[in-house]
């Protein structure tokens, strides 16, 4: 019999291998500057930043944790130059000609703030200057002949019109109401009294006169009106010859100063014709008002400047992080206030978005949140298609609402766009829509693990080193940091490998430091980082407690002792967040004379799901190769998980359903003490499979909980090897000999290790030698076999 011993103590375990690396605590070691394991990630990274084309925005795709957005961080931080040669503040101005529309302007960094700066003090220089102006010596004189002008022509019409109408005894009256007629006699006035006393026909007489008159009188009036219009015309045309000289004082200098910028140049001209035409803005409303106008007053927000994008004291290159991409986070708004009960707004309430403070610069956002807000991430793919970012209400875009608002101008933008999420965001947009190919070109993939090879261990314990002295953490010692490097290889669930879950690792040092702290010592020790993962699986092993006491109790029905016809202890996973714990289950399997039916209980109940399924064909495929190449299979098979009520998925358990069925095929007692895991193929080769230490693990707690007596175990495949890094409880077992860990090739090794018989040969024939594994189950079918075919004959016979 081939003798097929279990693994060494020392390959259930893969130390971390430090030797090279001189320190004894993570203080010693430098930090790292780039991240590590990422080395195609980071290309990618470079490739996106360098390329200036249009479309190449990036996706940066990994599992939660894996530090995606540190790495982004870390890598964009150290640019120097923005995407559009420099970046720029950006202003909204008031438009003049069409206040619903206003103006957006770029200036260099910070020469936004001067410019609101310029247009404050402008506007305090004019409330000043503009009444000082209209109150001196040479304005009042002039202004008094103006209106001396019109009181003479005023005179002279009332004068001449009264010599007329006295010829015919009535004088014309300027009396505080108006101009009214009244007649005469001997150059005295007629009283009301002395008129009435008139005989009939003289009275109606003057009044004949009176009535002539008085509708020359009124087309005479009418002139009047004229005249007092053209004198304000005067007025105003005065007021602007003395106000434009004041003005040019004052903004002499503002237009030498951005002479540079056309689009500056124009709005002060538009500035400079508006005060002339709104001097009376510069007038105190009543003139009894003792307080004096102010630059805030909301008369002037017409002259003030709306600074949407400051980058005087921003970074070289601007980051933004949205952490939450709304439509109008994205793109900003237009904000509105109450006035006297209604909704009003301006261009001083136009609000900017993180599209415009990361121009020239990069735009950081979450996928999945992007994906969930409604409207956002069509309205980004709208503004990188277009190349501007265009303010715009959601109501107004969707029709419902048709009342005037304010129509910014857009803003041009060049920047990117990092989308961080996971690879199957990605992989979606990129089936289902057309325009994601098309504007997010540069994938960058980060790697899930780091190989334990060319001295990777050493980078890890440099990264863990970074990561103390950045969280400000205590530092580690070495044999903590080896067992945090140790540790980090079975979170990766392959010994030769180091996961590079960051979110974890991180947690991880958090937690041994409160663990250190709370022992009031120096420095993170061994103890405290096994402490600080003992307390993780503590807080969430409620479940995984509750179901092993349901196996010793005997609830839940597992052997771990004896031998059984037909019946295997399986191993499986529990995944509950992050964590996962193994647990046996019991396999049986029946067998009696059939036609080759092999059912799986669980797929024809819905249980399983299509994994499993196909893992259950693989073993009838593998059967009907080994004992039916030449004649039909006479048996019914059933395969069934005892106890289990949820869904059975995976292949990993197809080893021991294998195994299950073949003794029941050749009634071939098996032993309970061992559990196996593994797939097989179907030519009966084992496959690896995930968790295996969580399952190992887990078959190791109930034998230990129930008393090791050394002929306990588990089988696995032996590509499973490498991965091993199991509890140092059940190394110590292992030393002693109490609990066994065997890897197999073949599924005919794991029966001969759960059986205690050789599988057995077969000879030229075909026949496999009595008192074999093989032996057993192809005489149970030869006799199945034999029975059939003589009950066909008996059914031929009477029929």
């Amino acid at each position: 019999m081939e003798s097929l011993e279990p693994l060494h103590p020392k390959q259930l375990y893969h130390a971390s291998q430090l030797d090279g690396l001189e320190f004894t605590s993570t203080d010693q070691l430098q930090p790292l500057t780039e991240s590590v394991g990422q080395g195609r990630a980071l290309d990618s990274m470079a490739f996106g930043v360098g390329i200036r084309h249009e479309g190449y925005n990036l996706y940066v795709m990994g599992s939660t944790g894996i530090g995606r957005h540190w790495m982004v961080t870390e890598t964009l931080n150290r640019l120097d130059r923005p995407i559009g040669g420099q970046s720029s503040d950006w202003c909204y101005l008031n438009n003049f000609d069409a206040p619903h529309k206003p103006i957006a302007v770029s200036l260099p960094p910070g020469k936004g703030r001067v410019l609101r700066k310029d247009m404050r003090q402008l506007v305090e220089s004019l409330l000043d200057a503009i009444p000082a102006a209209l109150q001196s010596k040479e304005f009042r004189k002039q202004a008094e002949v103006i209106s001396g002008d019109l009181k003479r022509r005023e005179e002279r019409m009332a004068a001449e019109f009264d010599r007329r109408t006295r010829e015919e005894g009535i004088a014309l009256l300027h009396t505080p109401t108006g101009y009214s007629l009244v007649p005469v006699k001997d150059d005295k006035l007629i009283s009301p009294e002395e008129f009435e006393k008139l005989p009939d026909e003289e009275q109606k007489s003057i009044e004949q006169v009176v009535e002539k008159f008085h509708d020359e009188l009124r087309n005479t009036l009418a002139q009047i009106p004229i005249w007092k219009r053209d004198m304000r015309q005067r007025f105003k045309k005065l007021e602007r010859e003395f106000v434009g000289i004041t003005l040019e004082q004052l903004m002499q200098d503002l237009f030498q100063k951005y002479a540079d910028h056309p689009d500056l140049v124009s709005y002060l001209d538009a500035v400079r014709e508006d005060v002339r035409e709104n001097l009376e803005l510069f007038r105190p409303a009543d003139e009894t008002e003792e307080a004096p106008l102010e630059a805030d007053d909301p008369r002037f927000i017409r002259y003030k400047v709306n600074l949407l994008v400051d980058n005087r004291d921003g970074p070289a290159v601007p980051l933004v992080y949205e952490a939450n991409p709304t439509y109008q986070n994205l793109l900003g708004r237009v904000e509105h206030m109450a006035r006297m009960g209604t909704l009003a707004t301006d261009f001083t309430l136009i609000k900017a978005g993180a599209l415009h403070h990361a121009n020239d610069g990069y735009l950081v956002l979450d996928a999945e949140k992007l994906l969930t807000n409604p409207f956002s991430w069509e309205a980004l793919k709208r503004t990188l298609k277009s190349g501007e970012v265009r303010i715009e209400s959601l109501e107004r875009q969707l029709s419902l609402v048709s009342t005037i608002s304010l129509e910014p101008d857009p803003i041009p933008i060049t920047l990117k766009v990092v989308l961080i999420g996971d690879r199957r965001i990605y992989h979606l947009l990129k089936a289902y829509d057309a325009d994601f190919g098309q504007l997010f070109k540069v994938a960058v993939d980060l790697a899930e693990t780091l190989p334990r090879k060319d001295g990777n261990d050493k980078r890890f314990a440099e990264l863990i080193a970074t990561l103390q002295q950045r969280e400000r953490l205590l530092p580690v010692s070495r044999p903590g940091v080896a067992h945090i490097i140790e540790q980090s290889a079975r979170r990766a669930q392959g010994g030769n490998k180091l996961s590079l879950h960051m979110g974890g690792l991180t947690d991880l040092l958090k937690e041994a430091d409160f663990w250190a702290r709370e022992e009031q010592n120096g420095q993170v020790e061994k103890r405290h980082v096994q402490q600080a993962l003992d307390h993780q699986t503590r807080r969430v092993g409620q479940l995984q407690e509750h179901l092993q006491e349901e196996i010793l109790e005997g609830n839940l029905m597992i052997d771990t002792t004896g031998i059984q016809l037909g019946r295997v202890n399986g191993l499986s996973v529990i995944q509950l967040g992050d964590h996962a714990f193994g647990l046996p289950s019991r396999i049986s399997a029946t067998a009696r004379l059939g036609s080759g039916e092999l059912v799986d209980i669980e797929r024809e109940v819905d249980q399983g799901g299509p994994i499993h399924s196909k893992g259950v064909f693989i073993l009838s495929a593998y059967i009907n190769r080994r004992y039916a190449r030449y004649q039909p299979l006479s048996l019914a098979a059933t395969l069934v998980f005892e106890q289990t009520y949820g869904e059975v998925e995976g292949d990993s358990a197809s080893a021991a359903e294998l195994c299950a069925l073949l003794s029941a095929l050749g009634d071939i007692p098996l032993k309970q003490s061992l559990a196996i895991t593994g797939s097989v193929n179907q030519h009966g080769e084992m496959q690896p499979i995930g968790g295996v230490c969580e399952k190992i693990e887990g078959f190791f707690d109930i034998c230990q909980a129930r008393g090791l007596d050394g002929t306990q175990g588990v089988i696995i495949p032996v590509a499973n090897r490498r991965d091993l890094m199991l509890k140092q409880a059940l190394i110590d077992a292992a030393s002693k000999g109490r609990f066994q860990v065997y890897a197999v090739n073949h599924v005919e090794q794991a029966m001969q290790l759960l059986s205690g018989l050789e599988p057995g040969v077969a000879d030229n024939r075909g026949i496999y030698p009595d008192q074999t594994i093989n032996g057993l189950i192809q005489q149970r079918l030869a006799e199945w076999l034999a029975i059939r075919m003589d009950l066909a004959q008996h059914e031929k016979s009477e029929s």
